[in-house]
C-alpha cells in the first residue's frame, strides 16, 4: 500500500469525526472524562493489590488462590482488548464507552460484596472484560476528538502520565481506603468514579460508527483471544510453578502458536480483526514494543518496592502510596515536556531512548537499598529519577502508537496498545517474581536461615536483584528505539492527521 493511499486514508477518517473533522469545542472536557474512565481501569491493577491481605483474612482463601484475584481480572483484560477495540470502532465508541463504564462498575460493586473466593474471582474476571471494552473506545475517542497535532500531543501527555502514574495512585488510594474503612471499598470506589464518567460520556459523547460497513471478523476474534489468554495465563503460572512445568511453558507455546494462526489469518481475512496497514508504520511498531517494555519493567518498581517499604521500612500502606507520589509528580511533569516539546522538536528517535536510558539509571541506583536504609536517601531521589525517564516514553509511546490510524481503525489500535501494556505488566512480574525468589535462595544457601538478620538480607537480594532486570529490560528498550524508530521529527500541519511512513 503506498504512501499516498495511507495518507489519504488517514485523512478520511479524520473527516469522519464528529463536526466534519472540525476541532469539538467540548474536546477538553471530553479528555477529563476519559481521563476519569482510564484511571478507574488503571487503578484496578494495583488498588486491589494493597487490599489483598485483608481480602484474605476476611473470606479465607489460602495464599495459593490469592494470585487469582489479580490473574483472573489481566486473563479476561487482555485476552479480550482486540475484541473490545473492534466493536468501538463497529457499533461506536460512545455506547461501547458507556457500557464498559456500567459494566465495570456493576462488576466492582458485585466483588465488594464478595461473600467468598469464588464471587471475588468472577467479579474480577467480569472487570477484566468489561476493563477490555472500555480502555480502547477511551483511547481511540482521544484520538478522534483531538485533530490538531499541538492539542493532541497535550492530550496524550495526560492520558500517558495516567497510564503511567495509576499504578502509583492505586497504591496510594488502596492503602488510604484499606486503612480508614474496609478492604471492599478498593472495589466500591469505582461506583463512584463510574457515575461521574457515565454522565459526562452521556452528555458530551457523539457515537460515529466509523467502521460500520466492516463486519467482525470471528475465526481471528478467537484465535488472538485465546492466544493472549494462553499467554499470560503461562506467564501467571510461572509464579506458582516451576518454568518446566507443563501448565506454564504448555501454555506458553500454545499462544505463541495461536497468535502465530492469528497473524496467518490477518493477511486473508476480508474484514481482519487487526488490519496490517496498522503494524506496518515504523514509528508505531516500536512505540508498540516501547510500551511492552514499559508494562514488564515498571513492574520492578511498583511490586518489590511496595514490599520493601511496608516489609522492610515498616511503612503503612497509606504512607507506601504516599511515598510514589514524587515519581508520580516527576512522570507528569515530563509527560507534558516529552510530548509537547521534546518530541514534536527531536522526534521519538532521540527522546524516547533517552527516557529509558534515565529510567535505567534509576532502577540502576534503586539497587543501592539495604536493610538499614533510609527512604529520603535510598528511595526518593531514584524514584524521581525514574518518573522522569517513564514520563519520556510511555506518553509519547502511546500517542505515537496510535496517531495517524485512520478512524474506523482508532479502537483496534488502542486495543492493541493496551495489549501491549497488559502482556507486558504479565511478563514482568512472571519473571522477575521467579527471578526474585530464585536469588533469595541462592543467598540462603549455606547461611543460617533462622537468623532474622540473614533472612532480611535474603529479601534484600531479591529485591535488588528485580531491580536490577528491570534496569535490563529498560535499557534492552532503548537499544531498541533507538535502532527502530525514524530520525528526526514527524513533519505535520496543524490540524491535519499524521501522515504514515513506510
Amino acid at each position: 500500500m503506498s504512501q499516498k493511499t495511507l495518507a489519504e486514508g488517514s485523512r478520511a477518517g479524520a473527516a469522519a469525526i464528529e463536526h466534519g473533522g472540525a476541532a469539538s469545542p467540548k474536546r477538553w472536557w471530553i479528555l477529563a472524562v476519559v481521563a476519569i474512565a482510564q484511571l478507574m481501569v488503571v487503578l484496578d491493577a494495583t488498588i486491589v493489590n494493597i487490599a489483598l491481605p485483608s481480602a484474605q483474612t476476611d473470606l479465607g482463601f489460602s495464599d495459593g488462590n490469592r494470585q487469582w484475584i489479580v490473574t483472573a481480572y489481566a486473563l479476561a483484560f487482555a485476552s479480550l482488548l482486540l475484541l473490545g477495540g473492534r466493536i468501538a470502532d463497529l457499533f461506536g465508541r460512545k455506547p461501547a464507552f458507556l457500557v464498559g463504564v456500567v459494566g465495570f462498575a456493576a462488576a466492582s460493586a458485585l466483588g465488594g460484596a464478595a461473600n467468598g473466593f469464588t464471587m471475588l474471582v468472577v467479579a474480577r474476571a467480569l472487570q477484566g472484560a468489561f476493563g477490555a471494552l472500555l480502555a480502547p473506545a477511551a483511547l481511540s475517542l482521544l484520538n478522534t476528538t483531538f485533530t490538531d497535532v499541538r492539542e493532541r500531543a497535550r492530550a496524550f501527555s495526560v492520558y500517558g502520565a495516567i497510564a503511567g502514574a495509576g499504578g502509583a495512585v492505586g497504591l496510594l488510594l488502596g492503602g488510604v481506603l484499606t486503612d480508614a474503612l474496609d478492604w471492599r471499598w478498593t472495589l466500591y470506589v469505582n461506583v463512584a468514579i463510574a457515575v461521574v464518567a457515565f454522565a459526562g460520556g452521556w452528555i458530551l459523547l457523539g457515537n460515529h460508527r466509523d467502521a460500520a460497513n466492516a463486519k467482525l471478523d470471528v475465526p481471528g476474534t478467537v484465535l488472538v483471544a485465546a492466544g493472549l489468554f494462553s499467554l499470560v495465563y503461562g506467564f501467571s503460572n510461572a509464579e506458582t510453578h516451576a518454568w518446566g512445568s507443563p501448565l506454564t511453558w504448555g501454555f506458553l507455546i500454545a499462544g505463541g502458536v495461536l497468535l502465530g494462526a492469528f497473524a496467518w489469518w490477518q493477511i486473508r481475512a476480508a474484514h481482519p480483526l487487526l488490519p496490517l496497514r496498522i503494524l506496518l508504520d515504523r514509528n508505531r511498531a516500536a512505540s508498540f514494543l516501547a510500551v511492552l517494555i514499559t508494562g514488564a519493567g515498571m513492574f520492578g518498581v511498583f511490586l518489590f518496592l511496595t514490599y520493601y517499604l511496608q516489609l522492610n521500612l515498616g511503612f503503612s500502606p497509606t504512607k507506601t502510596g504516599v511515598a510514589f507520589l514524587p515519581m508520580v509528580g516527576a512522570l507528569m511533569v515530563t509527560a507534558q515536556v516529552g510530548t509537547t516539546i521534546l518530541v514534536p522538536r527531536l522526534g521519538p528517535k532521540a527522546v524516547i531512548p533517552l527516557g529509558f536510558a534515565v529510567a535505567t539509571a534509576g532502577m540502576a541506583w534503586l539497587t543501592g537499598i539495604g536493610v538499614g536504609s533510609h527512604y529520603v536517601s535510598a528511595v526518593l531521589p531514584q524514584l524521581i529519577v525514574i518518573g522522569v525517564g517513564l514520563g519520556m516514553v510511555m506518553p509519547p509511546a502511546m500517542q505515537l502508537a496510535t496517531g495517524g490510524v485512520a478512524a474506523e481503525d482508532a479502537g483496534v489500535a488502542s486495543a492493541t496498545v493496551n495489549a501491549m501494556q497488559q502482556v507486558g505488566g504479565s511478563i514482568g512480574t512472571a519473571l522477575l517474581n521467579t527471578l526474585a525468589a530464585s536469588a533469595a535462595t541462592d543467598y540462603l544457601s549455606g547461611r543460617d536461615a533462622t537468623s532474622k538478620l540473614v533472612r532480611a538480607q535474603a529479601t534484600i537480594e531479591s529485591y535488588t536483584s528485580a531491580f536490577w532486570w528491570s534496569a535490563g529490560f529498560f535499557a534492552a528498550g532503548a537499544v531498541l528505539a533507538l535502532l527502530f524508530y525514524r530520525r528526526g521529527a514527524q513533519q505535520q500541519d496543524a490540524g491535519d492527521t499524521p501522515v504514515i511512513h513506510m
